[in-house]
């Protein structure tokens, strides 16, 4: 198999193309969170354990950038050690995808707040999955 190595000024832009992927993400479901919360109202609470914990903008804020991140060293690594690295992370990141909807199914606290905390991952998903296969080789 032959591999090929991309040229220098591909990397920077590429680099730069994700981090705004990410960011773009983020910035997505806080306004997400925005429309939601403060203007709609609604009680964004998630189940955890026993209890129940406040979804706050700072928690939407860290699991998008964790997610984009993760998403992002997946098809790097994929990049590196397979020619279809595009293929492949999308498949998976899609699939990661529909799992993360599993939790906001079952631990949504009320109808409006599990609505909400599933349409956040899909605003996440929408921008990140799209968005890093685009600068994906192979």
């Amino acid at each position: 198999m032959e591999t090929t190595i991309p040229s220098a000024g591909v990397r920077p832009v590429r680099r730069r193309d994700r981090l705004l992927t990410v960011l773009a993400a983020t910035v997505a479901t806080l306004l997400g969170w925005v429309v939601a919360v403060p203007l709609a109202g609604v009680e964004l609470v998630a189940r955890s354990g026993d209890g129940e914990q406040r979804v706050t903008p700072f928690a939407v804020a860290v699991s998008t950038l964790l997610a984009g991140l993760a998403g992002w060293a997946l098809l790097a690594l994929l990049e590196r050690f397979t020619g279809r690295a595009r293929t492949v992370w999308t498949a998976v990141a899609v699939l990661v995808l529909l799992l993360s909807l599993l939790g906001p199914m079952g631990g949504g606290a009320g109808g409006p707040a599990t609505v909400t905390l599933v349409v956040l991952h899909l605003v996440a998903g929408a921008v990140l999955v799209p968005g890093l296969r685009r600068t994906a080789a192979g």
